[in-house]
């Protein structure tokens, strides 16, 4: 299990956890009431530290607690001088406990309100969305779909508290209609939902504020997850030793290129060889030779026609990638079965995952690392595509303890399941969404454990080190037309900080 200083990954937690963790704060002897005045107070900060020169905003309250925050925010606002339009889905005669407190304190602070109808217009320069919570879990409707609606319709910039409303907390799936915020607010415990699945397009930036809550002290509530962060790779790729050689850098081989598909080996094999691999072997079909001499000719290439060539191949390899441009005929079905006798750590990207599912589903190993998309991850599972994205981290966690080993279910905030648990990656952009990224990762997860060994350390590491480097090329030149073989020369700064 990876050992790792308390400020290089962030906790995530549960929507349940966080509740909990609200409730144990309060019998610690915080009220619950100001618990919420601090949580308003925080995103209020947040909100001036935003949008310093805004005169006005609009205020959605739900019924619950949330709405409560908003509440007082509103007050907060009208006392610095701000022109406030508070909105609420519920009166507020038929609000109850902290909630009804919030919105009394508002109206004696001069807010005016007004309940949601249809027809209603936003006047506030920003809208802050306080509608609905993190425990909501079923599709929105009613008022409050059609005030989410509104919201996105209104096309000015928005602060979600807590959520925005409509995403679940646990999944990051849309529950029907979801507010599309600038930035999100959020408290206590960083909820996992904020970071993975449609989470991306909906939470805008995401300031997390804990008030003062030691959310690890409880140890009796573990983490569901963990947040990887950029700043452990200072702490992990440190300068090698004067007297180190290739040998001890570790030799991958790379399996993949049927006839007609040699890119996405050439891809993985270029990868693996910039992310500091000692040596690098690639066996694919002879007809891709040249041109993998011409891509990178320090890779070592071996031409394989089929089953009876692949005896021919080095015998010490540290790891074997295998899956980029195999296809599922005989020729990718021949070098999975070579990779799977082999005891080495293996990587499986792209039609070897297919092949698993198809022709080894029940293969199961604990030195693998398999790195599915969601239409992928869904073959393995035998369910839809649409399955998957609905409860990610569930369908990431069946995989691995199904499978075994480490395995990575790629797109936007990537998840990482192991059997000492649940990390996510937060970074990355879409100008991923094009040909051979999956190709790219798959090398630099071979070099990784090549020179590692660990499979899980290389899998977070891997996925990190991708993702960055496709954000540092997006910087340099923007999203559209990014090119996975970009991502080498930037993966190649960041493992040398």
């Amino acid at each position: 299990m990876l050992t790792l200083s308390a400020s290089t990954l962030r906790p995530l937690f549960t929507a349940e956890q966080v509740r909990e963790l609200d409730r144990r704060t309060i019998a610690g002897g915080i009220e619950g009431f100001a618990l919420m005045q601090r949580a308003a107070s925080s995103a209020w900060h947040s909100f001036r530290a935003r949008w310093p020169q805004v005169r006005s905003l609009t205020v959605l309250c739900g019924g619950g607690n949330n709405g409560g925050d908003g509440h007082v925010l509103a007050a907060l606002a009208i006392q610095s001088g701000l022109k406030v339009q508070r909105i609420t889905l519920k009166p507020l005669d038929a609000l109850a406990g902290d909630a009804a407190r919030a919105a009394e304190l508002a109206t004696s602070a001069g807010v005016g309100c007004e309940e949601w109808q249809a027809e209603c217009v936003f006047t506030g320069e920003v809208i802050i969305d306080a509608l609905l919570g993190i425990g909501v879990n079923g599709e929105i409707t009613g008022p409050a779909r059609q005030a989410i609606k509104a919201i996105n319709a209104a096309k000015r910039p928005v602060m979600a508290i807590d959520i925005p409303s409509g995403l679940a907390a646990d999944t990051g799936a849309v529950l029907g209609e979801a507010v599309q915020a600038s930035c999100t607010v959020t408290f206590i415990g960083d909820n996992m939902g904020l970071h993975t699945g449609e989470a991306p397009a909906h939470t805008g930036e995401i300031d997390f504020r804990p008030l003062g809550v030691k959310a690890q002290a409880f140890v009796d509530i573990p983490p569901f997850a963990w947040r990887l962060d950029e700043t452990w790779l200072n702490e992990t790729f440190v300068p090698r030793s004067r007297t180190s050689h290739k040998g001890d850098m570790g030799h991958v081989l790379v399996l993949g290129g049927a006839p007609g598909f040699g890119g996405a080996a050439l891809l993985a094999s270029r990868a693996a060889a910039r992310l500091g691999a000692g040596k690098v072997s690639l066996a694919t079909a002879p007809e891709h030779i040249t041109a993998s001499l011409i891509n990178c000719p320090e890779v070592m290439a071996h031409g394989v026609r089929g089953g009876a060539d692949l005896d021919e191949l080095p015998q010490k390899a540290d790891v074997m990638v295998v899956g980029p441009g195999t296809g599922q005929a005989a020729w990718g079905q021949a070098v999975l079965q070579y990779a799977l006798a082999s005891e080495a750590p293996l990587v499986i990207d792209a039609d070897g995952l297919n092949l698993l599912s198809s022709h080894w589903p029940e293969e199961r190993r604990d030195n693998w690392i398999l790195t599915p998309h969601p239409g992928e991850a869904a073959r393995l599972l035998g369910c839809s595509t649409a399955d998957v994205q609905a409860n990610r981290p569930a369908a990431v966690r069946a995989l691995q303890k199904a499978r075994g080993g480490v395995v990575i279910l790629k797109g936007s905030g990537s998840l990482i399941a192991s059997p000492y648990g649940l990390a996510v990656c937060p970074y990355g952009n879409p100008g991923m969404a094009s040909g051979g990224m999956g190709d790219v990762l798959s090398g630099m997860l071979g070099a990784l454990v090549a020179q590692r060994g660990d499979v899980e350390q290389c899998a977070w590491l891997g996925t990190l080190v991708h993702a960055l480097a496709a954000d540092r090329a997006a910087k340099v030149s923007g999203e559209r037309g990014l090119l996975a073989s970009d991502l080498a020369f930037y993966a190649r700064e960041l493992i040398n900080p």
